[in-house]
């Protein structure tokens, strides 16, 4: 599970064995977890972040989404 990014406080990283799934990234920060898709940017699961931290990392997120999908497009795309 390689880190792409991180930034705030989180850590920006995908699971090797999701590439059937849309494209997305995980986030952990301060013991909670999301997964967020990319397109559209999404939260698709919230374990124990608060409303206040998930809107950062929805935030951070949007920021760096072209890094972040093209990381998940050179990990997946044949």
């Amino acid at each position: 599970m390689p880190t792409i990014l991180r930034d705030g406080g989180c850590r920006f990283y995908f699971y090797s064995h999701e590439p059937n799934e849309p494209a997305h990234v995980h986030v952990d920060k301060a013991g909670g977890s999301a997964k967020i898709w990319l397109e559209p940017v999404a939260v698709a699961r919230n374990i124990g972040l608060t409303a206040h931290d998930l809107a950062e990392i929805v935030r951070l997120v949007r920021l760096h989404r072209d890094r972040l999908t093209e990381a998940w497009n050179g990990a997946f795309s044949p």
